[in-house]
């Protein structure tokens, strides 16, 4: 096979998942992380889980568990979740799974993995692409009065 005629093909694959994507519909759920670092499906979307509780940031992670980078930020998202409990509700999609693809959608997903910052109110207020180390995370999250 000529490679204009690969390049040709994979092109076509990349614009049938990116049409894939823009075109789902969210259900609403959401995959948190747990405490045991395992997902657990939670029912209300993350702009809604921010508002409730007194939580002041939702962090939103959107990766993949086979993806390197992203394997490096879940020690960080479970120091964060655990160190701020109360303050910051950490959430994980996987964009692997069908309801992560409708996920990273909804957060206009360019590259795996990316950070998604919202206030109480549910608005994104910072967005970060690639591995983002602890120190400066922690810094985007008391942008919001997180102590």
């Amino acid at each position: 096979m000529k490679l204009r005629s690969k390049l040709y093909i994979v092109g076509v694959a990349v614009l049938a998942v990116l049409f894939y994507i823009s075109n789902s519909t969210d259900c609403g759920c959401t995959f948190a992380q747990g405490t045991s670092g395992k997902q657990v499906v939670a029912k209300a979307p993350a702009h809604a889980q921010a508002k409730s509780g007194g939580l002041l940031v939702t962090f939103v992670e959107i990766g993949a568990a086979k993806c390197i980078p992203c394997k490096m930020m879940q020690p960080i998202m479970k120091e964060v979740a655990e160190e701020y409990k109360g303050q910051v509700n950490v959430v994980f999609h996987d964009v692997w799974t069908d309801q992560g693809r409708r996920d990273a959608g909804k957060y206009n997903i360019r590259m795996i993995p990316t950070q998604v910052f919202l206030d109480q109110n549910g608005r994104e207020y910072y967005r970060h692409e690639g591995y983002f180390p602890k120190a400066e995370l922690v810094k985007i999250i008391k942008m919001q009065g997180v102590k």
